[in-house]
This record gives structure tokens, sequence and C-alpha cells, in this order.
């Protein structure tokens, strides 16, 4: 198949369609733990005291599933190629979740969250590189806006299934999404930039290439810097908003589930208005800057928000969920930071590092909390991942209109 037959808008459309379902499936999953965790604990006999330190268990091996994984569908994505990534990644982490539905214990629980996340790895990195190859270049940014708008709201989904249903039949349902999504796959068609790559005889696929190159390991930590904030406003702030509320004085015991489903509604619409001013700007870095200092403000008053009751809550999710609404950009940048013969190992691993991040973040957390309190050590960390974010956010080439079809020598 040719580039122009494969840039057909109906094939392109397609892309798009099963790149979106395929976020919105991974969000689901990705985020369904940290909105029933509370529940699960509960039904398998997790001690209230515990509940806080035993979810970051949870939720760091589910990262580094993420981390681990990142690597491995990276790697495939570039050496056998994005369809490959697509369909292996959603049949593992659905398989998982039905598995996740049967645990009765926390090391049983964290060991099926790693094994899914390592699925939960390939999924957005392999879209987001297919939509990024099929589309004209200074139009892709449309198409990654609409796979992370649509895609987001997945955590909206897992919000209102864990709200009406047990927290088992939540991760079944989860599970079961995917393996339908497998059946719309089987129409879409490979990147005709990867099949070029293949006729050229460059190694794909080899992160060594990354790590032994001074000035693509500079770019490649560029990329994972201005992705930072986000998950410290997801997995810490927002998922232990329980903790967080009684800290500030709040005389409602805060909700984590509705508030990770309400700042996912607004990072969907942050999704949006991020790819409009990119597109209308014509600079993907002044998009990031603008959404780094942004969600900085917002972190600054969800925290000195002393009495917050849930209804202010609920717009501070929001709100901070719109702030940290550039994911796609994010992981839009890193695709074209890189040659076809790196892109997909690169728009796999930057974003699956970053969740991973979230990790040693945990520890950093924690450390600050100890010495100086849970509100404090929230100011300290995200004021440490701003200066990151906003100093990597300097430091990369705009690529807006940047021709991807090109490779790493």
């Amino acid at each position: 198949m040719t580039q122009e037959q494969f840039k057909k808008p109906k094939n392109v459309a397609l892309i798009i369609l099963v790149a979106s379902l395929g976020y919105f499936v991974d969000i689901y999953d990705l985020v369904i733990f940290s909105i029933v965790r509370i529940q699960s604990f509960k039904d398998i006999g997790v001690h209230e005291d515990l509940m806080r330190k035993q979810g970051e268990f949870v939720i760091n091996v589910q990262m580094a599933g993420l981390l681990l994984g990142g690597f491995i569908w990276g790697i495939i994505g570039d050496k056998y190629g994005r369809l490959k990534v697509l369909f292996g990644s959603i049949l593992l982490y659905s398989v998982a979740n039905i598995i996740n539905g049967f645990v009765n214990d926390v090391n049983t629980y964290a060991i099926i969250r790693f094994i899914a996340g390592i699925g939960l790895a390939g999924e957005l990195g392999a879209g987001i590189t297919l939509v990024s190859e099929s589309m004209p270049k200074n139009k892709r940014g449309y198409g990654t806006m609409i796979v992370a708008g649509v895609g987001v709201l997945g955590a909206a989904a897992a919000y209102f299934v864990a709200e009406h249903f047990n927290w088992r039949n939540a991760y079944f349902v989860g599970g079961g999404m995917g393996l339908l999504l497998l059946l719309l796959r089987v129409g879409i068609f490979e990147s005709s930039m990867f099949q070029q790559a293949t006729d050229e005889h460059v190694a794909r696929g080899k992160f060594s290439m990354i790590l032994t190159s001074k000035e693509r390991l500079f770019r490649y930590l560029y990329c994972l810097g201005i992705g930072l904030p986000l998950w410290f406003v997801v997995g810490i702030l927002i998922t232990q908003a329980p903790e967080f509320g009684k800290a500030l004085g709040s005389p409602d015991v805060l909700s984590a589930g509705k508030g990770i489903m309400l700042a996912y509604i607004g990072i969907s619409i942050g999704e949006v208005i991020a790819g409009f001013i990119a597109q209308m700007t014509r600079s993907r870095r002044l998009v990031l800057a603008i959404f780094h200092v942004a969600s900085l403000i917002t972190v600054f008053i969800y925290l000195g928000s002393k009495g917050i009751t849930e209804a202010q809550f609920g717009v501070l999710s929001f709100c901070l969920g719109l702030s940290v609404g550039y994911w796609a950009t994010f992981v839009t940048v890193a695709s074209e930071q890189f040659g076809t013969n790196l892109r997909a190992t690169v728009t796999t691993t930057a974003p699956n590092f970053i969740r991973g991040f979230l990790i040693p973040v945990t520890f950093l957390f924690e450390f600050f909390v100890n010495h100086f309190g849970i509100i404090n050590a929230g100011y300290i960390v995200m004021c440490i991942l701003a200066v990151v974010s906003l100093f990597c956010t300097y430091k990369i080439r705009e690529s807006f209109s940047l021709d991807l079809n090109y490779v790493e020598k």
C-alpha cells in the first residue's frame, strides 16, 4: 500500500477511531485501581490505617509494569510494526483486568496490576505514533488531540461503572471492553513510514542508540522532563484526596474516585484546548509552557483550600485536570523529536517513564511528608517538578511542522 493510499480520509479516520477507543479503554484500566482502592481494600480485609501506604504500594507496582512495558512495546513497535503493539498490548491488559476481578489479597492484587501495567504501556505510544505517521504534518495535532480528548473520558466511564457495580465487576467491564475492541482493529493498516523504514538498512528499536549519543540522550531527557507534573497531580494529589481533605480540615470525606473522574473530564477538555492553541500558534512549546504555569497555580490553590468542601473539591479537581491537559501534546512532541526507526520506542517509553517516575516521586513526597506534613510536601514536590518541566520545555526544539519521514543514523 502506498503512502498516498494510506492517507485516504477513510483510512485515517479509522486509525484515529481505533486509537481513540484504545486509549479510552487504556485510561479506564489505568485509573480503575485509584477509583476502587478503598472499596476493594475493605473487601479483601486491608486495615483502614494501612490503606494509603498499601495503595501506594499497589499503584507503584502497576507503574513499574508500565515502565517495563514501555521498553518491551517500544522495541516491538519499531522492529515489527505499530500494529503488533496495538493488538498485543490490549490483549494482555484486558486478560489481566479480568483476572484482577478475582483477587483476594494485596500481594496478588499488586502482581496482577504489574501485568496489566505491562500491557497498558503499549497502547498510547503505538496509537499516537500511527496517527502521527498517517496525517499531514500540519494537521497531525488534530488527530492526536482527538485521540486524547476521547481517550481520557475512559476515567469518567471508570467512575460511573465503579459507582453502579461492585469493584470486581468494574475490572471485568474493563477487560471485556478491551477484548471487544480487538475486533475493530482488524481493519487497520500498518504505517507506510514504518514500511518504508524497513526497506532501509538502519537499526530499528535500539534504545542503546539514544544512550550512546549525547545529543539524542538530552533530546530524550527533555521530552521526559516536560511531562513530569501530570502524574503527580493525578497519582498523588487527587488519588490521596481523602488524606489531603483531612489535613485541610474538610468537613467531608473527599472522594478520590469522583475527583479522578472530574479531573479526567478536565483533562479531556484541556487536550482539546491545547490542540487548538498549538494549531493556531503553530507552537507546541508555547502550549506546554502555558499549561505548566497554570498547573502550578491550580495546585497552590488546591493545597491552600482550608476547610475544603466536597463541592469545592469537585471544582478544583476539574480545574486541576484542565491545567494538566497537555498529555497528548507531550506525547506528540516526543513522537516528533525522533526518526521513524526510533519513534515508537520513544513515543512508547516516554509516557511510561513519566508514569513510572511516580515511584521515585512518591518516595520523595513521603520523605517531605515525614518532615513537613502532607500539605507542605505537596507544595515542595510540585514546585520542583514545575521548574524541571519549564526548563525542559525551553530546551526542546519546536517540532510543529517537522517532516517525520526520516530515520536516525
